[in-house]
């Protein structure tokens, strides 16, 4: 990596969370410049069912601390 690469990423690095975030989606969406329509219509397919089976209440809901736990390797049972 060159100078003015590493600079930028430290200076990247020194900025709130928020401000780290922005940055990484802009950087990540700036590699993506070829978009699949058809990904683009299964994702969308996919969101408005999970969203009808929760509106149902067809999905058993897990709090975010649990998945937290999970995520961490600390599995604990959902009650």
């Amino acid at each position: 990596m060159d100078e003015t690469v590493e600079k930028i990423i430290a200076q990247a690095l020194q900025k709130p969370p928020k401000d780290r975030a922005i940055i990484a989606d802009r950087l990540i969406s700036s590699l993506d410049t070829v978009r699949d329509v058809d990904i683009e219509i299964a994702w969308q397919e996919e969101i408005q069912q999970r969203v009808a089976e929760a509106d149902k209440g067809e999905v058993d809901w897990i709090p975010w601390e649990v998945v937290r736990k999970r995520m961490r390797g600390n599995t604990i049972a959902a009650d």
